[in-house]
């Protein structure tokens, strides 16, 4: 167990995790000359198309150091804030980080947020300055940032450029010289835990775990101690660019186990897998340390065709085996049918399932306005969980309703202050705090309602500030607020889909563009279309879709008023009908127009 190393790369998006990452993989000769890519870890379209890692990917190296020989498993993770919880599982499996900084760009929102989840472990951190060959490369000043961050002696900071290949000889010898070795006793009873599981068609669920205590060898009976549930290991192996089958794996070890399980819900990620006695009791106990997922924006997901109703609930169970910190339940829809309620832990994170349930599944989906979940206090005072607009009670017995407010912290350049400023207090913010980090650098810290952030904050701040700001932000309390449910109604009928919870002062505004929106893009009936914004029964905002007119006086030629006007008497009659019969056909374009209505 001494030579063997694990460790993780934590660091802001875009600092050069995944170059850094390639490097590693190419100097350990890890990854042949044929197999060698960009972002070689990154095996998902998607994560190519975009340039992000969104999932954590683990890879064993070997590397020999003095003549001796070291196992290095390294975990790669991803940087963006949607994706923290994925960084907490990595973190809880190493014992050591990487926190890679850009020489260009110096410290940012999320390397701040993930170093303090690895301190929070106690993992032993290395920082690496990254992109030292940049023209715009400040190597003095941004060390200057990190030993203020983390306390390090300078000579502790390793200089590297993961693109041209420099340094990472010595990023090398410093994981095998400062990070410790794993602990545990290979002779104690088993205690591995699950950071990460995938769905194989053939093969059923492939677990991801790390060995703390104890060995696994195929032919063994084991239990998850959480669900309780038994299976008999098929096989256990280490995971290189291919997963190599092992006899046996033991304490310290990061591995996979296949053990035929066929149901995608069995497996929870944060579970401790143990041995079990002759009496099927486990033997080991539970590993402390793993958080449950708090999900931020939540929306429906329904399927276009009804009919793939099934598929798409296959396809949510095996994404959420791939990717834990989705939670989704069934829900119904009058104007969409049946579909799920999705928990999502930001935007970003809410796009990617979109795109790869479109992608990996074919499955062609609608998605429902994004909201958060409130606290509605009725006048018994009982407390009810409301996520959409929907299970909103009647306005008539609700006492208060409370929003989640954040804490965001926003690093930028001290030139966009004044702009990102007037953003926050727009969006309802409450200045908390400002810190220079250099004399350029400054910190804010706002206290902002999550509703007015889940919309279109980040891609406003990024506008405003040139790229250059970074957001982190958490969950700090629940508030009294003046909400609103803003109800949509077409040919005076409610579309449940199109609804909102609004604060009071933006409905007016909000329920007026909304209603102009939804014009251009509904298509013109044989009847008018009215479109309303409601506040209960209080109309505040309509447009009407004028109605397509057959010209049924083109036959007259001169003659008659009256018959021209008995024809027309005839049209008005049936148009009369019609509005009571007609049913509006709303596009698939209008439920998405309420995401862009800034646009």
């Amino acid at each position: 167990m001494k030579n063997i190393r694990n460790f993780c790369i934590i660091a802001h998006i875009d600092h050069g995790k995944s170059t850094l990452a390639d490097r590693l993989l190419e100097v350990t000769k890890t990854v042949g000359i044929r197999d060698q890519k960009n972002q070689v870890l990154d095996n998902m379209d998607l994560e190519r198309e975009r340039g992000i890692t969104i999932k954590s990917h683990a890879i064993q190296m070997e590397y020999l150091h003095n003549g001796q020989s070291y196992l290095l498993n390294l975990i790669d993770t991803p940087g963006h804030v949607d994706f923290t919880y994925e960084v907490s599982r990595s973190i809880a499996a190493c014992e050591g980080a990487l926190l890679i900084v850009d020489a260009a760009q110096g410290v940012e929102a999320q390397t701040i947020s993930n170093l303090y989840l690895a301190l929070d472990q106690n993992l032993t951190i290395i920082p690496v300055l990254n992109k030292i060959d940049l023209p715009g490369a400040m190597p003095e000043e941004v060390k200057d940032q990190i030993i203020e961050l983390i306390g390090c002696d300078r000579d502790e900071i390793i200089a590297a450029s993961a693109k041209q290949g420099l340094g990472i000889d010595t990023i090398l010898e410093a994981v095998v010289r400062r990070i410790p070795a794993p602990t545990g006793d290979y002779r104690a009873p088993l205690q591995a835990m699950i950071f990460d599981s995938l769905y194989n068609t053939f093969r059923g669920v492939e677990v991801y775990f790390r060995i703390f205590n104890g060995a696994i060898k195929a032919g063994d009976q084991i239990q998850c101690i959480s669900t309780g549930l038994e299976y008999r290991v098929e096989e256990v192996g280490i995971l290189k660019l291919q997963q190599i089958p092992q006899p046996t794996l033991k304490a310290g070890h990061v591995g996979y186990m296949i053990a035929g399980i066929k149901n995608a819900s069995e497996v929870k990620v944060g579970d401790t897998i143990t041995h079990v006695d002759k009496a099927g009791r486990p033997l080991g106990a539970m590993i402390k340390g793993f958080e449950e997922v708090k999900p931020m924006v939540f929306a429906g997901i329904y399927p276009v065709d009804t009919t793939e109703y099934e598929a798409l609930r296959d396809s949510m169970e095996k994404l959420k085996l791939n990717d834990a910190s989705l939670i989704w339940e069934p829900e119904s829809s009058a104007a969409l049918g049946f579909g799920f309620r999705c928990g999502f832990l930001g935007m970003l994170h809410m796009e990617i399932i979109q795109e790869r349930l479109e992608k990996e599944f074919n499955i062609t989906i609608i998605t429902t306005v994004p909201s958060v979940q409130f606290h509605v206090i009725d006048q018994k005072g009982q407390l009810i969980d409301v996520q959409a607009p929907a299970d909103m009670p009647d306005p008539n017995t609700i006492d208060r309703i409370e929003e989640p407010l954040i804490q965001a912290q926003i690093i930028t350049k001290s030139e966009f202050v004044g702009g990102i400023m007037k953003l926050c207090m727009d969006r309802r913010g409450i200045f908390k705090n400002q810190v220079y980090l250099t004399a350029d650098r400054v910190e804010l810290t706002f206290e902002l309602p999550l509703a007015e952030v889940v919309f279109d904050f980040f891609d406003k701040l990024k506008t405003i500030s040139r790229g250059y700001a970074s957001l982190d932000y958490e969950l700090s309390r629940f508030a009294n607020a003046d909400l609103v449910k803003l109800d949509i109604l077409l040919h005076n009928e409610k579309v449940d889909a199109l609804s909102a919870i609004v604060h009071r002062s933006n409905a007016y505004e909000r329920g007026k563009v909304l209603c102009k929106k939804l014009k251009e893009i509904i298509p013109r009936h044989m009847f008018e279309v009215s479109i309303q914004a409601a506040i209960g029964t209080k109309i505040i905002a309509r447009e009407t879709v004028k109605s397509l007119r057959k010209n049924v006086i083109a036959k007259c030629y001169g003659g008659d008023i009256s018959r021209k006007r008995k024809l027309l008497e005839k049209q008005k009659k049936g148009k009369k009908r019609m509005r009571q019969v007609g049913s509006v056909e709303i596009p698939q374009e209008a439920f998405m127009a309420v995401l862009k209505l800034d646009d």
